[in-house]
């Protein structure tokens, strides 16, 4: 049972005159049906990965309009999408996670714009960016320079963002050029309404097709010689185009002052609503946010218009420039543009705000203090100063209020991950092989490079890490580790990491943690995925993949693997024997462990409506519950170590006589057995148990619990 989204499915029906009220990233979803899209692709990540999981499932309701839906293996193959508007009128989108993805899918871009677009075409990127980011400290930015796109970074408001998905197509149809919409995760999440329109049915699409394929046109090619012909296209055609197309349709807005007017503020369109919620506890923006000073929004932050960045500053005291991020490419472009214009505003930015991290409105209301402080000291009410200050005694108070440190919550795997497994047996098997290199990767399993393994040397990119391994194992005496899940052997390990192996003959091992999905991106379906049939088989046990579905066993056997092990990971024993085997059997080639078990979030999402549907009807149900005898638990805590579970935790020990507290099992237990298998596998204590826990028991259960409950009581009177 996947996540279902019928309700936002709902919402993209929504025609002319309805309001829809939902999420941002659900609201371009929406937009990008009512600017008549013919295609749309993409792979997802937060926190874009709703537009994609949508578009999917509402696959029904696009063939009524006509528009095709493709999940791609991998950004690249996203990008090569776009080709279908290099000489036709159709427009396409296509959607992936940040910096990470638009370097998978560069190669593809770079020749899609070389030649520019004939329909318009959008590419909408999440951007993760800061200090909650999950990826790289990297801008999108850079990639809009350097191939010549056009970025759009909208202000973060329902009606504003929609209007710019259909000003989008038309800026890459007037310009020829890409257009990339860059949505940060406030963006994508922030919350709000609009009136909708209706849904355009594209003039070519799957019921409309096109009759022939265009005429051979060597322009339309990203081939030499005409690639020198495209470079200057984009600087004497395409660029002049996009910059006349922001102008007449207002893409940037400009928002008078009117106290303190002489004063600019000039800030990219995705942080206007920090910039106001700052403005405001300085009482220079009302509730409706009219800024006391000027304002111009950046909508569009490349092509920048150089004649209407020296217009707004044109005559003011000084403008501030709010660009998040580094390298500073907004602000050096001002700064050449009002060079060269002659402007003599001063003009500040990084000097007065930070240059790298994420822009809060706290820390924006730093940056705007050492403004006003040297440009209108009188607008600063000693009020903004205290709250600022109160900002930071709160933290003091707070720390000295603690005895000691609050402890570290780093991230963790799920409870009952079948990707924890692995790391026990891969702690037990070093001890008997010795310390192992880990090339690690993308995914679930790079948590495990938190306590309590610490395992992992490297990860440079997803589904990378078999051929990151390639410089690393001819120079270690010890054969080297390499991991990936399924979902980065799909989108880039097959071709980087195995086939590469392969040719080369390098003696690598590889794990794969095959959970059925791409899980680290929201649970999606790949093409190793078990069949509805095969999940529903499996409603009240832990389900074997392996046989089931083989499709990654069959593609490393196609291609020559010849040593291919396939374990349960939640058999540590077996687990720690095959690693063990791996790291040294005589075998000299690649050698490949293909760890299954599927991913425990998907499995509940599927059993415990089926559980809930059974104990509605009154039908027997059984659960399995570990738990931890407290007089035969030693105390040393050892399976915590090992296992790394949230549910295996500590608590008091009953016995008065002992300090020491004893391991306990909690409440959130799904039954996984994994603190069992630990201890099994490295020999600890014997203290935990097993039980099952029956609901609605069958007329045979509770005579024979009436029976030993019967045994029971006789026993404790003549022993007791």
């Amino acid at each position: 049972m996947e996540v279902s989204f019928r309700e936002e499915i709902d919402a993209l029906r929504l025609g002319a005159g309805q309001t829809f009220h939902g999420e941002g990233i659900l609201a371009i979803t929406k937009a990008l049906l009512q600017s008549g899209v013919a295609y749309v692709g993409g792979y997802q990540g937060a926190p874009v990965s709703h537009l994609l999981d949508v578009m999917v499932q509402a696959r029904d309701y696009l063939d009524e309009l006509g528009v095709h839906v493709e999940a791609c293996s991998n950004e690249a193959s996203a990008a090569a999408m776009l080709g279908a508007s290099l000489h036709y009128p159709v427009r396409g989108a296509v959607t992936w996670k940040s910096i990470v993805g638009t370097n998978v899918a560069a190669d593809a871009l770079s020749n899609l714009a070389s030649p520019g677009v004939t329909g318009g075409v959008l590419i909408v990127v999440g951007e993760d960016y800061g200090e909650g980011a999950s990826v790289i400290q990297e801008r999108t930015h850079a990639y809009a320079l350097k191939s010549g796109m056009c970025l759009l970074d909208p202000r973060p408001e329902l009606g504003q963002m929609v209007d710019l998905v259909e000003r989008g197509f038309q800026l890459s149809e007037a310009s020829n050029m890409p257009v990339i919409m860059e949505l940060r995760i406030r963006a994508c999440h922030v919350r709000g309404s609009f009136e909708t329109r209706d849904n355009i049915a594209p003039k070519f699409s799957t019921r409309h097709l096109i009759e022939d394929p265009a005429s051979f046109d060597y322009m339309r090619l990203a081939h030499p010689p005409v690639t020198f012909i495209h470079e200057k296209l984009k600087i004497a055609e395409r660029i002049p185009a996009a910059r006349r197309f922001i102008i007449e349709h207002s893409l940037n807005e400009l928002m008078a002052g009117n106290e303190h007017a002489d004063l600019g503020l000039i800030v990219q369109g995705g942080l206007h609503n920090a910039l106001i919620r700052s403005l405001q506890q300085f009482g220079l923006a009302d509730a409706f946010g009219r800024s006391s000073l000027s304002m111009l929004v950046l909508n569009v932050t490349w092509p920048l218009v150089p004649e209407q960045l020296t217009e707004f500053c044109r005559g003011k005291s000084a403008v501030l420039l709010l660009e998040e991020g580094q390298p500073e490419y907004i602000e050096q472009e001002l700064a050449l543009a009002l060079r060269r214009a002659g402007v003599s505003t001063p003009l500040h930015g990084k000097d007065m705000l930070p240059a790298g991290g994420e822009y809060t409105a706290e820390v924006i209301s730093r940056g705007l203090l050492q403004f006003l402080d040297r440009h209108r000291p009188q607008a600063v009410d000693s009020s903004v100063r205290n709250w600022l200050e109160s900002i930071v005694t709160r933290r003091q108070q707070v720390q000295a209020a603690l005895d000691q440190p609050l402890p570290a919550r780093p991230p963790g795997m799920c409870v009952g991950c079948p990707e924890r497994p692995v790391f026990s047996a891969l702690k037990l098997a070093q001890q008997t092989v010795g310390p192992v290199h880990v090339s690690g990767d993308i995914g679930c399993h790079a948590l495990a490079t938190f306590e309590p393994f610490s395992v992992g040397h490297s990860i440079l990119g997803y589904g990378m890490s078999l051929a990151s391994r390639a410089g690393v194992s001819p120079l270690m005496k010890r054969r080297v580790l390499s991991i990936m899940g399924d979902g980065g052997f799909w989108h880039n390990g097959l071709l980087t990491g195995v086939q590469s192996a392969l040719f080369n003959g390098d003696d690598a091992v590889l794990l794969i943690m095959k959970n059925g999905y791409t899980s680290a991106t929201g649970t999606q379906d790949i093409i190793s995925t078990p069949g509805e049939a095969v999940r529903d088989r499996a409603q009240d046990k832990r389900q074997s993949l392996a046989h089931e579905n083989r499709t990654i066993e069959s593609t490393l056997e196609g291609l020559g693997v010849k040593w291919l092990r396939t374990v349960h990971t939640y058999e540590v024993a077996k687990v720690q024997a095959t690693l063990t085997e791996a790291f040294t059997t005589p075998f000299q080639g690649l050698k490949v462990i293909v760890a299954e078990g599927e991913c425990q979030l998907e499995r509940q999402r599927r059993v415990r409506p089926w559980v809930a549907a059974r104990l509605k009807r009154g039908e027997r149900v059984e659960r399995v519950k570990y738990g931890v005898d407290d007089d035969v638990c030693n105390g040393d805590h050892a399976c915590i170590r090992l296992s790394g579970c949230p549910t295996l935790t500590l608590k008091d020990n009953p016995d008065p006589l002992k300090v020491d507290p004893v391991a306990t099992v909690l409440e959130g237990c799904v039954g996984c057995g994994l603190c069992g298998e630990n201890a099994h596998a490295a020999t600890l204590c014997p203290s935990f148990y097993r039980a099952e826990v029956v609901r609605h028991p069958g007329m045979g259960e509770r005579l024979r619990d009436r029976v030993q409950g019967a045994a029971r009581r006789v026993l404790q009177g003549v022993f007791g």
